[in-house]
């Protein structure tokens, strides 16, 4: 079985295959995961390493594979305060995407009832996710106009 150790500190390598997972297997350091051709393989990652769509990882046997960011059941949000919104999920701890006038989290009926009580729009939806990677992460986070 062909292992993957390291994600590659670029995209631009020439991918072999295909690798979709959802958020949180993208967050695992250890698994067995199958590459979108069916051939099954081990990850052997540095813990901590969040791996993002987009990102490549190197193969024991020197191969390149594309991580995609699997399609998921999320949930899609939009209200008045939105700042009010992803306070209270931050205060849970919540993986939030954020968007240009909406939030997304993983699907949580709890959730969703917190949410819709604090006035917010709330849509299921199937896409992929792609939380913010936080303050204090390192490795493929977001960047935002005006950052260097």
């Amino acid at each position: 079985m062909v292992i993957v150790r390291e994600k590659l500190a670029s995209s631009a390598a020439q991918a072999a295959g295909r690798l979709s997972l959802a958020f949180e297997r993208r967050q695992r350091s250890r698994q067995r995961a199958m590459l979108d051709s069916g051939e099954e393989i081990g990850m052997v990652m540095p813990r901590g390493e969040v791996l993002r769509g987009g990102d490549r990882v190197l193969a024991s046997d020197g191969r390149v594979f594309e991580v995609v960011s699997a399609t998921e059941r999320l949930l899609h949000i939009e209200a008045p305060s939105l700042a009010r919104i992803a306070y209270h999920l931050g205060n849970r701890h919540v993986p939030v995407q954020v968007g240009e006038g909406f939030l997304r989290i993983a699907e949580d009926h709890v959730l969703e009832d917190m949410l819709r009580r604090l006035g917010a729009t709330v849509t299921h939806i199937e896409a992929p996710f792609e939380p913010e990677g936080g303050a204090y992460t390192t490795g493929t986070d977001h960047v935002f106009p005006g950052d260097a």
